[in-house]
């Protein structure tokens, strides 16, 4: 049985000593970034996996499902922040696309990665911002506001919404359907939901390229030997500059 509270209660705790308050929206990829030794791969793996945590020699690696939406995406790194740092499993597990599924790690991951991405206090206050009474229901209008504000996927808010009781099972799937078109009509941008450009979803960022550099500076490996390894690691635009895109420099 999943302790909501004691998970509620990791997620606080963890936005806190990684320097981040307890309600704000928070942007997760720089957060990830300033972990210490750990190296975050973005790549896409597929229909089926979300992403992965690999704990060894203490230098984790998170790889992160780049073919999915942002929204999704940003999901999915919470998801493994709690393998990260509260799985006590030692096996590096790999994570199915569904939220709400699998072993009862997997769902206290996904219960820690909304509750870290949507502090109950600051979704609670949201809620009763947007609606006019507070015996409104959530229509759509809302539901897209409250993805945006918290920069999450249509999928996890209403699994959460769901799991909060703040929307029944029909309501639930009802707003499943016509995603990015229901966004757009109400004047949002279509980013959140959708992957990044396939040139840029092969991506690493972290510890990685941070060893990488030093080596580099300590004449460890050659200028060519540098080169090698960023380009292993999917980052032609550091070998290149910033001006590469698919293989050719824009002059």
């Amino acid at each position: 049985m999943i302790d909501k509270l004691d998970i509620c209660t990791k997620a606080l705790s963890l936005r806190k000593k990684l320097g981040v308050d307890v309600n704000s929206p928070i942007d997760i990829l720089s957060l990830l970034q300033s972990i210490s030794k750990l190296t975050l791969i973005f790549y896409p793996m597929g229909e089926n996996l979300s992403g992965m945590c690999i704990r060894r020699d203490n230098n984790p690696v998170i790889a992160i499902n780049s073919s999915m939406s942002i929204g999704r995406q940003r999901f999915s790194m919470a998801h493994e922040l709690y393998h990260l740092y509260f799985d006590e499993n030692k096996h590096s597990p790999v994570c199915a696309i569904n939220i709400g599924n699998g072993n009862e790690i997997e769902k206290s991951s996904d219960q820690f990665a909304s509750y870290f991405l949507m502090p109950p206090l600051s979704l609670s206050e949201n809620i009763n911002r947007i609606k006019k009474l507070s015996s409104d229901k959530l229509r759509i209008k809302e539901i897209v506001k409250l993805e945006q504000y918290f920069g999450v996927s249509r999928q996890s808010l209403l699994y959460r919404l769901y799991k909060d009781k703040s929307l029944t099972f029909e309501e639930t799937n009802k707003y499943r359907l016509g995603v990015i078109k229901s966004a757009i009509n109400l004047g949002y941008d279509d980013t959140l939901y959708k992957p990044l450009p396939k040139n840029k979803q092969f991506r690493t960022y972290g510890y990685f390229i941070q060893q990488a550099e030093k080596l580099l500076k300590n004449d460890i490996i050659s200028n060519s030997k540098y080169e090698e390894l960023l380009l292993t690691a999917f980052r032609p635009d550091l070998v290149f500059g910033e001006n590469f895109e698919e293989g050719e420099l824009n002059d």
